[in-house]
């Protein structure tokens, strides 16, 4: 009877170490799989905001004002971008390059460019169709692209 009560007790030491074994594996799994969701999130890179802030008559011109907040990513020389202005009905109507750099590490600056010939209220979005230059830090065209998100606070929509 001891020695069956003796095995019973060794067994159950046996389990509680496997046991505690596999919850340890467990968290380490984990661990690694929250490590590998950083460093993909790392390679990506922090969102690089882009928002159509103001839409303004200037003379035959519509000035564009456009905040680019680069408040969690490294510093970039230069962010050029293509964009396409549409009318309200939504036919393509003018192109503009423009150059939104350089934006300095952790900050927020505002952007005034015109898009000629073309009145805002007749603009009903602009479509920010490629990164045309990306260059500071590890960054090139496809990484800036995938950390651009766009908002607007204008009438118009503004999207990639």
């Amino acid at each position: 009877m001891q020695a069956a009560g003796g095995m019973m007790r060794g067994f159950a030491v046996v389990a509680g170490i496997v046991l505690a074994g596999a919850w340890a594996m467990t968290g380490a799994v984990a661990q690694d799989g929250a490590a590998r969701e950083t460093a993909k999130d790392s390679a990506k890179g922090a969102p690089l905001k882009i928002e159509l802030n103001r839409l303004e008559p200037a003379g035959e011109a519509c000035r564009t004002y456009m905040l680019v907040d680069n408040g969690h990513g490294p510093a970039l020389k230069s962010l050029k971008v293509d964009l396409f202005a549409f009318d309200t009905e939504g036919v393509a109507q003018k192109r503009l390059a423009v150059e939104l750099g350089p934006v300095q590490e952790k900050k927020t600056v505002v952007r005034l460019f015109d898009f000629a010939g073309l009145s805002c209220p007749k603009i009903g979005r602009i479509l920010l169709n490629d990164v045309l230059a990306c260059e500071g830090g590890e960054a090139s065209r496809e990484t800036c692209l995938e950390r651009i998100e766009t908002a607007t606070k204008t009438p118009a929509a503004f999207d990639r």
